[in-house]
């Protein structure tokens, strides 16, 4: 295993971190470490906000349901999918729009995904730590009006960036053997592996350093599965003019 594979491998969200700053130079080098990406039909179709403002920070904090590590992490970025760039273009080629393709929609949040886990990477590889928020789409109306973003962006998570301080445990994946599949899509997955699968996570919660729980996957995901998930995206996203067509 060579060390980009380990250190992949090796990945964990970090919550607490120290004071030290990231320098501007860095920052920059990985932002342009996102940037090389692959990005479908060369959209690049992503935007970062850099949130400075401790009063912002405070609001994102709350909204996203009371993370502290927002406000206290050196970097606090949130990574929007934007059709608006992209789109200005037709205006300057005397072209029409097509505003709410899905199409479209899909290929800016793909984009998205792809840049900032580069960015991950890149940040982990220079002794980083990060933590994903997703949290922010809990309320996505006020994350865009704090961020004043326009129509056709919209805030898809935010990443808080800095040095840890803390050194948490590895949580357990699936076997490989249960997400890698041949030629077909199959269920044909023996109940025992999931059920050992399953008490290996029930053992990484019981043991991990902080906040201990009793919990497997698989009753964290009838849990997730089971009831509706942030139903106001939607319509959100359709007055941002991502309509779905």
């Amino acid at each position: 295993m060579n060390d980009t594979i380990r250190q992949l491998q090796s990945h964990r969200s970090i919550r607490k971190f120290t004071d030290e700053a990231i320098p501007t130079a860095l920052l920059h080098e990985l932002i342009g470490a996102g940037q090389g990406a692959a990005t479908s039909s060369f959209l690049q179709g992503t935007t970062i906000i850099r949130v400075t403002r401790p009063e912002v920070r405070q609001q994102f904090v709350e909204l996203a349901g009371g993370q502290a590590y927002i406000g206290t992490a050196p970097e606090f970025l949130v990574f929007c999918a934007d059709l608006r760039r992209s789109s200005n273009c037709c205006e300057m080629h005397g072209k029409q729009f097509s505003q709410g393709m899905t199409e479209h929609f899909m290929i800016a949040t793909i984009d998205v995904a792809l840049f900032a886990q580069n960015v991950v990477v890149a940040a982990e590889s220079a002794g980083l730590g990060i933590c994903y928020i997703g949290g922010i789409r809990n309320n996505p109306q006020l994350a865009a009006d704090l961020l004043e973003l326009p129509d056709n962006v919209y805030p898809v998570f935010g990443l808080c960036l800095g040095h840890p301080a803390q050194d948490p445990e590895v949580k357990p994946r699936l076997p490989v053997d249960i997400v890698l599949k041949q030629d077909v899509y199959n269920d044909a997955i023996d109940p025992a592996v999931i059920a050992e699968y399953d008490e290996t996570v029930r053992a990484y919660y019981q043991s991990r350093t902080g906040n201990p729980r009793e919990a497997s996957w698989s009753e964290q995901m009838s849990g997730l599965l089971g009831k509706e998930s942030r139903p106001h995206m939607r319509d959100f996203l359709a007055k941002r003019g991502f309509t779905m067509r």
